[in-house]
């Protein structure tokens, strides 16, 4: 479930397979891993609205959420 700063929340079929196979190519986290992110979601059919505003927005939020899911991998290996 993805939530954004307006407390929308939104399911997103995938993700979680998405971010661990992100993580374990090595991606950093960046705008450009974002935008894949994006392309990934919408290969699995989820759909991300076309505007570049929202796009934005969704990428911000993806992006956080992978900070987030990369931070969790690295706490637990220290």
């Amino acid at each position: 479930m993805l939530s954004f700063p307006d407390d929308t929340q939104i399911g997103i079929n995938g993700l979680d397979d998405i971010l661990g196979d992100l993580y374990s190519e090595g991606r950093k986290v960046s705008d450009e891993t974002a935008e894949e992110i994006i392309n990934r979601l919408e290969a699995k059919m989820n759909y991300i609205p076309s505007s570049g505003r929202a796009r934005k927005e969704y990428s911000y939020v993806l992006l956080k959420e992978y900070k987030k899911y990369v931070k969790d991998r690295t706490d637990n290996n220290d």
